[in-house]
């Protein structure tokens, strides 16, 4: 099973295991962030939308 594991991993190397390019959290963040804003604009002036009733 060990034997196995490090035929995988040295096939594999060390650039292709799982992880992202840096391009790829600034896209991740700025999705988040994006998703924040929209969260954000959606319970806009709810506090104050039935406030003269």
């Amino acid at each position: 099973m060990r034997s196995s594991l490090v035929v995988l991993a040295s096939e594999h190397g060390p650039e292709q295991a799982g992880e992202l390019m840096p391009i790829g959290y600034g896209i991740i963040a700025i999705v988040v962030l994006l998703a924040l804003l929209v969260v954000t604009f959606a319970f806009r002036n709810v506090g104050t939308r039935y406030r003269d009733r």
